[in-house]
């Protein structure tokens, strides 16, 4: 048998499946395995699945430390706008959090007029519609152009597997999804943190074009950002020093986040309609490259890769033991 390389060794070493027989209440996301434990409480495991145009399509090296380390840093950097639902970090992939009343919609906030996706600003626009989510947009834009002033353009979460589908502010209210009082709140809280985000970017040198928050309310009902916050798979990021250039020579941006994945599969099918082709590992490689990029330039920390030798499975159910001994106790 040949030996592993590098590139073998990293893939094969992904987290694809977190789901432990010892803890209660199971369910599996595109990306997080969760479980619903007593006391209010859920535990979040961020494995290596890869998803893009609503599929899981790979497993990318790090992915889940580095969702789960960057969004810890604008956790903590955004606590004085608003609560979140962390309580601890039993491991680098995993969050023992409060379990909230989700709401029912994603505040989408974007800044500039870009995008690949069926419910992104730029698709729509490029195929004629002018009034997106409820908000005017002028002819003659072109993609990647900033926008005169920042908007919230929000989504319903899919159910059963459905996909995204663009609401407006209107609509929401109309269809009672938030109360007026709600939706005043995540709109103010989700430009400020948004902005936030992109004052701490700029120092690092990137820009934050748009992202995605998931809110909830607690057991007080106060409105709680969860989920995860400002990462590489809820936002794009650009390098600042080279958007100009780009943006004038009609090129994409330097990108430090998951549209490097979905512009690749663009380039190879229409992936609405199309099976998308295998991602090859030099593909996968270099998507991680760019997520842990992201996590050193945002933060200014070292990303401490684990040790390609312990199966990351391993080492996060060891933590689970840790930090929830009752379920793992002999005889449970």
């Amino acid at each position: 048998m040949a030996p592993q390389t590098a590139t073998s060794q990293l893939l094969d070493n992904c987290l694809t499946d977190a789901e432990f027989p010892e803890l209660p209440d199971f369910t599996r996301g595109k990306v997080r395995d969760a479980y619903k434990l007593p006391d209010r409480r859920r535990l979040l495991i961020a494995t290596d699945r890869q998803s893009a145009f609503d599929q899981v399509l790979a497993a990318v090296p790090y992915k889940g430390q580095v969702l789960t380390q960057t969004a810890r840093y604008w956790f903590d950097h955004t606590s004085d706008i608003c609560p979140n639902h962390v309580i601890s970090y039993p491991d680098p992939n995993v969050v023992l959090c409060k379990d909230l009343d989700m709401v029912p919609i994603e505040i989408v906030v974007r800044a500039y007029l870009t995008g690949s996706t069926n419910t992104s600003a730029w698709t729509m626009y490029e195929r004629g519609e002018r009034v997106i989510y409820g908000h005017p947009f002028p002819d003659g834009m072109k993609k990647n152009q900033k926008l005169a002033e920042t908007i919230i353009t929000p989504t319903t979460k899919p159910t059963g597997g459905g996909h995204d589908a663009p609401i407006t502010e209107a609509e929401i209210l109309e269809t009672q999804l938030v109360t007026h009082e709600q939706w005043r709140e995540l709109a103010e809280k989700s430009l400020a943190l948004f902005a936030r985000g992109q004052e701490l970017a700029a120092k690092q040198g990137l820009i934050l074009v748009d992202t995605k928050y998931e809110f909830g309310i607690d057991e007080n009902g106060t409105i709680t950002i969860a989920d995860e916050i400002h990462t590489p798979d809820s936002s794009r990021y650009w390098r600042a020093d080279s958007y100009e250039q780009k943006f004038a020579a009609g090129e994409e941006p330097d990108s430090l986040d998951k549209e490097f994945l979905r512009l690749w599969i663009a380039g190879q099918c229409d992936p609405y309609n199309d099976p998308i082709p295998e991602i090859p590992a030099d593909t996968l490689i270099a998507f991680s490259n760019k997520y842990v990029a992201l996590f050193e330039q945002l933060t200014g920390l070292d990303f401490e890769r684990p040790d390609p030798a312990v199966p990351v499975r391993d080492r996060i159910r060891a933590a689970l033991v840790s930090e929830l001994p009752e379920y793992f106790q002999a005889g449970n």
